[in-house]
């Protein structure tokens, strides 16, 4: 069949089941209809026979359109924007280590490709040449994933060019000393050791060089740094543009800055921050210093997890959530987004607002909340992927978690590449790719008596942990024995601290009277978060050794694959029983086919299958036993004769025969 009569036909058969569907939903919405055959049927009605079989029909083909046709394909996952996703990602990776020219090689293959792809093609049939255009599915979609690895390519090439050629790259490449006109781009960040003799702690600053004095000249650029100084830096706040002296160095390979500067002076302010930078660093420190006055381990656990602020955090606590896999809760991430996204969402909802007028609220909610904590990879990415997620429930198309993951990371990438190699990036697509993946599936093979919060507690921490396992390990060289435990535990505790620590940000600048009772709450359920992180922390083996690189890598992905089979070994015993059973059979088949070469049938050459063999039993055939006898490079089989055993017996010779 050609085909266009094959789409005419399928054209007819969906129009077919789609009248069936809507009568049927019309007999649904009357009832009337289904009770009515039944009672005219008792009084003895033909008619009222033949109505009840039509109904019934109706109905059990109502059951297999919608069984057939609409769950499936709202159970179905959408795995276009894949490739996409993974080609701009791996572009962007590769963009970040080569040098310009090479940069330029792989835009422009990447764009040779994409035009084939999208350029109608020719071929010959009978002596005459016919048009016939690219199909616009599977070569329209690679060819947009190719187009847009050329633009993040192209994106990445900006960078490179800044880190190989120009005069900053020559100071940078030769270590020169400058005098640096800098504008601090990033929200300060203390390193783990000290630097030098003199200085007890070291921070990391980011920043844009927009002037650089060295060797009598005056370089003006835009140049990413990032900055290593003392005590003095943990003070710069975004914005700020600042005087101060060092001595470049190059940077690590795919790092997004052009180099570092490593400070030897304090910095000079020349001018502060714009009034719309100001007023979050401003309620940041606003909001540390008020949580100060808390007791315990809540004054510095507290800013950490409402604004990400880990400067006063006990270094004690902070080696306690490491060793049990909690760090993730004093970086601000998809889950602290996504809380204050539904209590914005929620708020605007009891309001009886309409469905646009709460999703820009929403947003304008979520894009103040990232400013106050500052745009940082996993942030960003949260932000991004709650805004996509919000227009598509405001448009009617929720459902779509692994196209929405596509779409913002594609967005991120593409507006910076450098996130490519950004591990916190890497962990938050992760911990959001195994939530959208596996934390469903988790939450249907626990038993039913399990509740859903409880159910939805279980799979969401247990998912992101075995997906970020191998990334993690890259990290930190060590497995968490009570990971899964202590997150559980403290999952309970989060959302209070996020939801009424962020309602108390604003009040301490506004009322500071009325702060201080959501920061005694918010303070009581951190300082239980840190009780629980000090709890699971002592118990013994809470830290085991791990291999490092890519074995270790490698060996937690197995371990995170084998905890998944275990898992559903143990929801799906009767399952687990059956294909035991049949892999028992398999194996007994094909040793049999291996040990025995008759057991093998159909095979050209052999000799078909004796009725009197079985499997690996061998039954013994009138009277005989086959007896193998090792020689060099044979095996000869005799046949021992029984005295007793029927047929004819050998001739013996009479006495004195010769």
């Amino acid at each position: 069949m050609a085909a266009g009569q094959e789409r005419r036909w399928q054209f007819f058969r969906d129009a077919a089941a789609g009248t069936m569907a809507r009568a049927a939903a019309t007999e649904e919405r009357a009832p009337a209809a289904a009770v009515l055959p039944v009672g005219v049927r008792a009084a003895g009605s033909a008619r009222a026979a033949l109505s009840w079989i039509h109904h019934r029909v109706r109905a059990a083909l109502q059951e297999r359109v919608t069984a057939a046709v609409g769950p499936e394909r709202r159970r179905r996952t959408d795995l276009r924007l894949v490739p996409a996703a993974l080609l701009v990602w791996g572009t962007a990776l590769a963009a970040g280590r080569l040098e310009p020219p090479a940069i330029v090689g792989l835009c422009a293959g990447l764009a040779a490709a994409a035009l084939a792809l999208l350029a109608p093609w020719r071929r010959h049939s009978h002596g005459r040449r016919r048009r016939r255009p690219a199909p616009r599915s599977l070569r329209a979609t690679v060819a947009a994933a190719l187009l847009l690895s050329c633009a993040a390519a192209a994106h990445a090439g900006v960078a490179s060019v800044q880190r190989h050629e120009g005069a900053v790259a020559e100071a940078v490449a030769g270590g020169a000393s400058v005098v640096a006109e800098l504008e601090v781009a990033g929200v300060p960040r203390r390193l783990g050791g000290a630097a030098a003799p003199g200085l007890a702690e070291r921070w990391a600053v980011p920043a844009t060089a927009l002037v650089l004095v060295f060797e009598g000249r005056r370089v003006e650029s835009g140049t990413p740094l990032l900055v290593l100084g003392g005590d003095d830096w943990a003070v710069a706040e975004p914005g700020q543009r600042i005087r101060t002296t060092g001595r470049l160095k190059p940077a690590g390979p795919g790092e997004a800055e052009a180099g570092m500067l490593s400070a030897s002076s304090a910095p000079v302010r020349l001018a502060t921050p714009a009034g719309w930078q100001r007023a979050p660093a401003g309620l940041r420190s606003g909001f540390s210093a008020a949580a100060a006055r808390l007791p315990g381990d809540a004054r510095g656990l507290l800013p950490g997890m409402v604004t990400g602020d880990t400067s006063a955090l006990d270094p004690q606590l902070a080696a306690a959530m490491k060793n049990v896999g909690m760090t993730h809760l004093t970086a601000v991430s998809g889950a602290n987004c996504s809380l204050v996204l539904g209590v914005l969402l929620l708020a605007a909802r009891s309001f009886r607002l309409p469905r646009p007028a709460a999703a820009g609220g929403a947003l304008a909610g979520l894009g103040l909340f990232v400013l106050m904590v500052g745009p940082e990879a996993s942030v960003l990415r949260a932000a991004v992927m709650g805004a996509v997620g919000l227009s598509a429930l405001a448009f009617g198309r929720a459902g779509r978690g692994l196209s929405l993951l596509c779409v913002a990371s594609t967005g991120l990438l593409l507006a910076d590449p450098a996130l490519a190699a950004d591990f916190g990036f890497v962990l938050s697509v992760l911990a959001t790719l195994g939530i959208v993946l596996a934390g469903r599936p988790l939450m249907a093979w626990l038993p039913a008596v399990v509740p859903r919060w409880c159910a939805a507690g279980i799979a969401v921490p247990l998912s992101a942990q075995l997906f970020c396992g191998p990334v993690i390990v890259l990290l930190q060289p060590q497995f968490s024995s009570y990971a899964l435990p202590a997150n559980l535990a403290a999952a309970a505790l989060v959302p209070p601290v996020t939801v009424v620590g962020t309602a108390a940000v604003p009040l301490v600048a506004l009322v500071p009277g009325l702060a201080g009772i959501p920061l005694a709450v918010a303070g009581a359920f951190a300082a239980a978060v840190a009780g629980i992180a000090r709890y699971f922390a002592a118990l013994p083996g809470a830290a085991l050794p791990w291999p490092e690189g890519p074995l270790g890598a490698s060996t937690m992905a197995l371990l995170s694959v084998l905890s998944l089979a275990a898992i559903w070994v143990v929801t799906h015993p009767s399952a687990t029983l059956g294909r035991v059973r049949m892999l028992q059979e398999r194996t007994a088949f094909f040793l049999a086919a291996g040990l025995d070469r008759r057991a093998v049938p159909g095979v050209a050459g052999r000799v078909p299958h004796a009725p009197g063999r079985r499997g690996l039993v061998d039954r013994p055939r009138r009277g005989r036993l086959r007896v193998c006898k090792p020689t060099s490079r044979r095996n000869h089989q005799w046949l021992l004769p029984r005295p007793n055993a029927p047929g004819p017996r050998p001739r013996t010779p009479p006495p004195g025969a010769t």
